[in-house]
Parts: C-alpha cells; sequence; structure tokens
C-alpha cells in the first residue's frame, strides 16, 4: 500500500513535472513571438529630425509600393526617349540615359531608328519631340504604355499616337536606375499619326 502510494506520487510529481516544462516552453515561444513583432515594428518607425523637433516616420513594405515604381520607371524611359530637341548631344545623353532602363530590344530599337535617319531628320528639320503619358496598364509584370508624342515643326504639327509594351523585372538599385527595374521585350504596338496641323508660313 505504501509503495503504490509512493509510485502515484512518483507519477504526480512526473506529470507535473512534464506540464510545467511543455507549459513554460509554449509561454517563452509566445513571449519571443510577441517580443519578435515589438522589435520589428520598432525598427519601421524611425524619428526624422527637423530643426531639432523629432517627427515619426513609418518603414513601409518596399513590394507594397513597387507597382507605383513600375509605372515611375515605364514613364521616365518613355520620357527619355520620346523626347527629344534639334540637338545631338543632347539626344546622345537621353539615349544614354534611357538605355539604363531597357535591355537589348531597346537598343535594337535605337539602332533601327539611327539606320533609318530618324535621328538626323530631327536635326535637319529642327524638330521639337515631346510625348504626354495618357496610361500605364499593369498586368503583374507586364506593362502596355499608351501615350501621344507632339512633333512641333517649323512646317506644321504632328500628333502621333504611341503605344508600347514590355515586361518588366526587378534589378539591384543603382544610381542610373534608382527604380531598380528593367523593361525587356519592349516593342511598339503602334505608332501612327493622328493629326498633321499645317502652319502658316510667310
Amino acid at each position: 500500500m505504501i509503495i503504490q502510494n509512493i509510485e502515484s506520487k512518483i507519477r504526480l510529481a512526473t506529470v507535473i513535472s512534464l506540464g510545467s516544462l511543455i507549459s513554460s516552453i509554449i509561454i517563452c515561444g509566445f513571449v519571443s513571438a510577441y517580443a519578435y513583432q515589438q522589435v520589428a515594428n520598432a525598427r519601421q518607425s524611425i524619428y526624422i529630425l527637423d530643426n531639432d523637433i523629432p517627427i515619426l516616420a513609418k518603414q513601409t513594405n518596399m513590394q507594397l509600393n513597387r507597382p507605383a515604381e513600375y509605372k515611375a520607371a515605364v514613364d521616365l524611359f518613355h520620357s527619355l526617349f520620346f523626347n527629344l530637341t534639334p540637338d545631338d548631344k543632347h539626344i546622345e545623353y537621353q539615349m544614354k540615359r534611357a538605355m539604363y532602363f531597357v535591355d537589348e530590344t531597346g537598343v535594337g530599337q535605337y539602332n533601327n531608328l539611327k539606320e533609318k535617319g530618324y535621328f538626323n531628320s530631327i536635326l535637319s528639320s529642327s524638330s521639337v519631340l515631346s510625348i504626354q503619358t495618357d496610361s500605364i496598364i499593369l498586368d503583374q509584370n507586364r506593362f502596355r504604355y499608351y501615350g501621344k508624342q507632339k512633333i512641333d515643326r517649323r512646317s506644321a504639327t504632328i500628333t502621333r499616337s504611341i503605344i508600347t509594351e514590355g515586361e518588366l523585372i526587378d534589378i539591384p538599385r543603382s544610381e542610373n536606375n534608382s527604380h531598380g527595374v528593367l523593361i525587356t521585350n519592349w516593342k511598339t504596338i503602334e505608332n501612327k499619326d493622328l493629326s498633321n496641323v499645317s502652319k502658316n508660313t510667310f
């Protein structure tokens, strides 16, 4: 009888010990997870000093803002590629900057235009080219760009519809590509005149 009581007390003590151990592990796990979450939240909060006055700023997840960066990169590339003036140095500068945002398909289009004398015609006719973005449609990592290009010549003003499409891939950010976006498989879907208004020449 005494032995049975001792065995029962040993089993009870064992169950209590194991229960205490498991409970401690579970509590430690919850506390660690909570502490990690608190530290992660604290790291997202930074203070910016404005004339010695601390202002709280929140860090956001980069992926939440990625679509906006994609659109900004696409818009900037098209602005560089299609906004041109009759200045060979300016054209060269614009094209050099634009090539940081596109793969060899953009280089191919640039070389094709160059071979056809497109840039020489801008210089010879003193044309000023500007593009206005209508919309940029994103479908995951694919885009379609809609814009209108205005070609202002001495004799006429031409308005042209520009539609292009391509794919977007993430690359490391750099000084020349601060968005960290590369346009691939870029091609022109539409490039047609919408209007051609002659100017009065006296």
